[in-house]
């Protein structure tokens, strides 16, 4: 249900606070106005001045998605602010994605722990970025095309993948891989990119199909997982996996497992990096 006052006191409060200058436009002269005149809201929202005015009174028809969409964009609002006046429309807000853009500020942070393997990939696991510890541990995952840019759809259709990992890990991996996807697919329902690639998958993998019809689903924030590398032998690592706010990328951290020797392993391929160590998948 549209929250009308409050939602007429959040326009109001936000175009106070913007200046013309702040969304492109002239600053002018004699402005009695503090931040921005209905109009200027209006014509930068694409609705005419005498509905953006009805809207602040506390009037006129339910704005609609694309008008509050609109509105979000005029004032300047971050995905915060824009779940909030969806909210006051009483409307459901859209769906928080980053579309692969990954934040300078994530490349930074992940640029600091130059000791552990990190990576960077979409909630259907294609990675976009990695350190250069993880491109020794794993392979260069990030220059793949296509399909198998996806973790998941390569860990169900090209069996070399599975080589870098024992294989009795192989059945505790691939039902991961399963759950975290339903917890997308049920996140992002109906969107095309998530509904085409399971569509794909029950179409080529008999193992994926039987997993997926378990219908478990749980997205992995942590878990422990053994590389084979060809040059250093096993690397047990236990893996992190934080979630930007809008949920759509993960930034996994693989630290070294206590009680093991991962943590020289790592310190030697660090060192060493691509150079002479192969790693353990293509």
């Amino acid at each position: 249900m549209i929250d009308r006052p409050g939602l007429a006191d959040f326009l109001r409060r936000r175009r106070a606070v913007l200046r013309p200058t702040d969304v492109g436009m002239p600053e002018g002269v004699r402005r009695r106005t503090p931040g921005l005149r209905r109009d200027e809201v209006a014509q930068l929202a694409g609705i005419s001045t005498d509905y953006y005015t009805r809207l602040e009174q506390q009037r006129g028809s339910h704005p609609s998605e694309p008008v509050v969409a609109g509105l979000a964009r005029a004032l300047r609002f971050d995905l915060d602010e824009r779940d909030h006046l969806f909210h006051l429309a009483g409307l459901s807000s859209p769906p928080r994605r980053a579309d692969g853009h990954i934040r300078p500020g994530l490349i930074s942070l992940a640029d600091r722990l130059t000791d552990v393997p990190v990576c960077i990939c979409t909630d259907l696991n294609e990675i976009l970025w990695q350190n250069p510890l993880a491109t020794a541990l794993m392979g260069r995952h990030r220059q793949r095309t296509g399909r198998h840019r996806s973790v998941v759809w390569s860990w169900f259709t090209d069996p070399e993948i599975r080589t870098g990992m024992p294989e009795e890990d192989w059945a505790h991996h691939s039902a991961a891989h399963v759950s975290d996807l339903r917890a997308t697919y049920s996140r992002r329902a109906g969107e095309h990119d998530i509904t085409s690639l399971v569509d794909d998958l029950l179409a080529r993998s008999t193992e994926f199909r039987d997993l997926w019809e378990r219908h478990e689903v749980g997205v992995r924030h942590k878990d422990r997982k053994r590389f084979l590398h060809t040059e250093v032998g096993e690397v047990d690592v236990s893996c992190e996996t934080l979630l930007t706010p809008d949920a759509d990328l993960k930034f996994l951290a693989y630290f070294p497992t206590k009680g093991t020797d991962a943590r020289e392993k790592l310190d030697l391929l660090r060192v060493i990096g691509t150079q002479n160590l192969g790693p353990a998948t293509p």
